[in-house]
């Protein structure tokens, strides 16, 4: 994988934290930061528990903020950083929010929409491109799942043990 440029580290390191944030909230740990030049114009933290939305994922509330601070759903220009790889819906938004460029941590084989297990930026069709770019500080972003993930499976009550 080629070096990302030290802006795509930094914004991604942004999106980092606020994935922590989500995690302290008992949400699942993905945070999102939407740029365009040096000027960060909405950033998201996952949640879709919180807010009883099942929208409410990082991707979606960095949109909805760029949107209200610039007026204007279309959003050419921006650079997206997120610290998991978009699922379907976050995938869509993006490409309808005309976002040029997406920059992602840790793939999904679970849910990814970037190639995991269907590339939506990819479908010749449609009427905008998007550039992507995933595994930045991949490492990083993942070992946040999983021991989000993790410590939520050590919660669980213990199962088929005679009491």
């Amino acid at each position: 994988m080629p070096t990302p440029p030290p802006t795509d580290i930094d914004h991604m390191r942004r999106a980092i934290a606020l994935a922590r944030t989500a995690a302290a909230a008992g949400e699942v740990p993905v945070g999102a930061v939407l740029v365009r030049g040096s000027e960060v114009l909405g950033e998201g933290a996952n949640c879709p528990i919180g807010e009883h939305d099942p929208t409410a994922h990082a991707e979606i509330r960095a949109l909805r903020a760029a949107g209200a601070q610039v007026g204007d759903y279309r959003l050419p220009g921006t650079t997206l950083y997120v610290t998991l790889e978009p699922c379907i819906m976050c995938a869509s938004a993006l490409i309808h929010a005309r976002i040029s460029r997406v920059v992602f941590g840790a793939w999904d084989p679970k849910a990814g929409a970037a190639g995991s297990i269907v590339d939506v930026f990819g479908i010749g069709q449609l009427n905008h491109r998007v550039d992507v770019f995933g595994g930045v500080l991949a490492e990083e972003c993942g070992s946040l799942l999983s021991d989000f993930f993790r410590l939520r499976r050590s919660m669980l009550p213990e199962r088929g043990r005679a009491g």
